[in-house]
């Protein structure tokens, strides 16, 4: 009875006891769920109307359509509400008012290991190009896209995206229908990277061209011509929200029985061989932000080499780099940025063109497959928990020419502008046994 007398006093004295205001954090993930920053570019019947459209053709739609679905874009079951929808998919407002069909950042940064759904985690089994092309008609239109999307399932040309988008853009982000020649390029062949290693880096993307603390950058694929300018302003303390909700993420721990003994014996073996790049771990870890010339890494130059001097130039003039003052203007690239390893066990393939399968293979680059395919399923069946990473079929020969374009994008060919596997040779004098005791000890990261 005292207690109950001593809130009432307490409330008429205070007012009445307020919920605790959301941080910022809490605000950006509701937002990055729950909302839709790009109006519908399909129709919402298109979602149900796609098989219709599906090579081989089919009579009826399958009897499970969410999971066929899911199958032939590469998506995944969302591990928060989103409807009858995949995580990267949602209603939002239609070309002419109601409602459409869009995407969401979760179409790229959505992914699943081991049969799970993460928000954060790249999505390497997505079919962007048949996605993009297969719900265009199944809205009434013919499916033609102005560039290619994406080469190789698994991937996606976003730089190439971002730079097509900002063509159509004077400085202040208003639409020019005349757009700028900025060298646009489609075969640069882009690996998502872990959002949940944002929180460590200085800069972002594969060159570590762009400061990690802009949240302008973030916004780029709201560049649909459908969105004004006065919008970009408006939601920019939104992608502030969700900027602190990005940086608020943890790389997931390994669920399968870890050998600590062998890791213990890993590693030194990683402090010697790896960690001058990738930093090093535990309650006293140091991160170098480290971008490695492209004639020490020796890995692809497609996307190092992609972007033309214009595109910076244009980039560095607009809205985007003046978030504060000219302090976030990109630079020139000088190669490619060492990532964090938190969490790598989850982040195959690897490489910034996603074109080495395992982490054995990044180790051992005598023995990287040179044309391959995979199953671009995510449970454990198609997880290799020896070599690390997802179980590929090897190919002796290329993609025929007789298959379908979606058929194709199933194989890695490591041939192809973009896709080369070559580089990164640091790990190729270790031993078998020093091998797998480096890998042992990146699954406890």
């Amino acid at each position: 009875m005292r207690f109950i007398v001593a809130i009432l006093t307490l409330t008429i004295i205070t007012g009445p006891i307020r919920a605790q205001e959301p941080t910022p954090a809490q605000r950006g993930e509701k937002a990055l769920l729950t909302r839709a920053f790009v109006p519908g570019a399909w129709t919402v019947e298109a979602y149900e109307e796609a098989w219709k459209h599906w090579d081989p053709k089919l009579d009826k739609a399958p009897a499970d359509y969410a999971g066929a679905f899911r199958d032939r874009y590469g998506l995944h079951p969302a591990p928060f509400e989103n409807g009858r929808y995949p995580m990267g998919l949602r209603d939002g407002s239609g070309f002419f008012g109601g409602k459409g069909l869009t995407n969401d950042c979760m179409i790229c940064h959505g992914g699943s290991i081991l049969g799970k759904s993460y928000v954060g985690l790249g999505n390497s089994t997505l079919e962007i190009q048949a996605m993009f092309e297969e719900l265009g008609k199944a809205s009434g239109g013919n499916g033609k896209l102005p560039f290619t999307f994406g080469r190789v399932r698994g991937t996606s040309e976003a730089g190439a995206m971002a730079v097509f988008l900002l063509s159509f853009r004077e400085p202040d982000l208003k639409l020019t229908f005349k757009p700028l020649d900025l060298g646009l390029r489609d075969d640069l062949i882009e690996d998502v990277p872990a959002w949940w290693l944002l929180k460590k880096k200085k800069t972002m993307y594969h060159t570590g061209t762009t400061p990690a603390r802009s949240v302008r950058s973030i916004m780029q694929f709201m560049l649909t011509p459908l969105n004004s300018a006065e919008v970009f302003d408006r939601e920019e303390a939104t992608f502030r929200d969700i900027q602190a909700y990005l940086l608020s993420l943890s790389a997931p721990k390994y669920p399968n029985p870890i050998d600590h003994g062998l890791a213990a014996k890993g590693e030194p073996i990683f402090n010697k061989t790896c960690a001058k790049c990738h930093g090093t771990y535990g309650p006293d870890g140091s991160y170098p932000n480290k971008i490695v010339p492209i004639d020490v890494i020796g890995t692809d130059r497609n996307r190092f080499e992609g972007f033309s001097r214009k595109v910076g130039e244009h980039y560095n003039k607009s809205w985007f780099a003046h978030e504060k003052g000219d302090g976030y203007q990109v630079t020139e690239p000088i190669g490619y940025q060492a990532p964090p390893l938190d969490g790598i066990w989850a982040t195959a393939p690897y490489f910034h063109n996603g074109s080495v399968p395992t982490l054995y293979h990044v180790l051992n680059s005598r023995t990287r497959p040179r044309i391959y395919t995979r199953s671009f399923r995510t449970d454990a069946e198609a997880f290799d928990t020896v070599k690390m990473g997802w179980k590929v079929q090897v190919l002796e020969q290329a993609p025929a020419a007789e298959m379908t374009p979606y058929q194709r994008r199933r194989i890695y060919d490591t041939t192809r502008p973009g896709q080369g596997n070559g580089g990164h040779t640091f790990g190729d004098d270790l031993s078998e046994e020093q091998r797998q005791a480096v890998i042992e000890y990146l699954k406890t990261l």
